[in-house]
C-alpha cells in the first residue's frame, strides 16, 4: 500500500504516506463547494507533475555532479468544464543563474523533464506547457 486516506467530512481528506508517515490534507476548492484551505485533489496532480519533472532531472544532475539546489518551479492549473477536469497545466522552471550547462546538457535535462513518469501518466487531452528558464 502506498497511502491511506481518511475522509474527514466537509470535503476534506487526510492522506498518510505509509512508508514515511507524512500527512497531507486536501480540500475541495472554493469554486467547487470547498473551503480551499488545503491543496485540492487536482492541485496535487499539478504539483506531482512539477515535482516529478525536477526530481527526474535531479537524478541525472546528481549523476553528473550538477547541483540544482535553488531551482524554482511555478505551476498553474487551468480547469475546464463539461466535464470538470484539469484542461491545462503550465510549468515554469527557473534554474539558478549560477548554473553553467552546455546546450547539450540543457537539452538532455529538458528531454528528461518532458518524459517524467507523471507526464507519461497524464491523459493526453491535458495540455502541458513547460518553460525551461536557464
Amino acid at each position: 500500500m502506498t497511502a491511506s486516506i481518511l475522509y474527514k467530512g466537509d470535503l476534506r481528506c487526510e492522506c498518510v504516506h505509509i512508508q514515511s508517515g507524512t500527512v497531507i490534507e486536501t480540500d475541495a476548492p472554493t469554486d467547487n463547494r470547498g473551503k480551499g484551505e488545503r491543496f485540492s485533489p487536482t492541485d496535487t496532480v499539478c504539483v506531482a507533475l512539477g515535482t516529478c519533472i525536477i526530481t527526474t532531472i535531479g537524478i541525472r544532475a546528481n549523476d553528473m555532479q550538477v547541483d540544482l539546489a535553488g531551482t524554482k518551479l511555478a505551476v498553474t492549473k487551468h480547469m475546464f468544464s463539461e466535464p470538470r477536469r484539469i484542461g491545462k497545466i503550465d510549468v515554469s522552471i527557473q534554474f539558478p543563474a549560477s548554473l553553467d550547462l552546455s546546450e547539450k546538457d540543457r537539452l538532455l535535462f529538458q528531454k528528461i523533464g518532458d518524459n517524467c513518469p507523471v507526464m507519461k501518466s497524464l491523459h493526453p487531452d491535458i495540455q502541458v506547457t513547460i518553460d525551461y528558464q536557464w
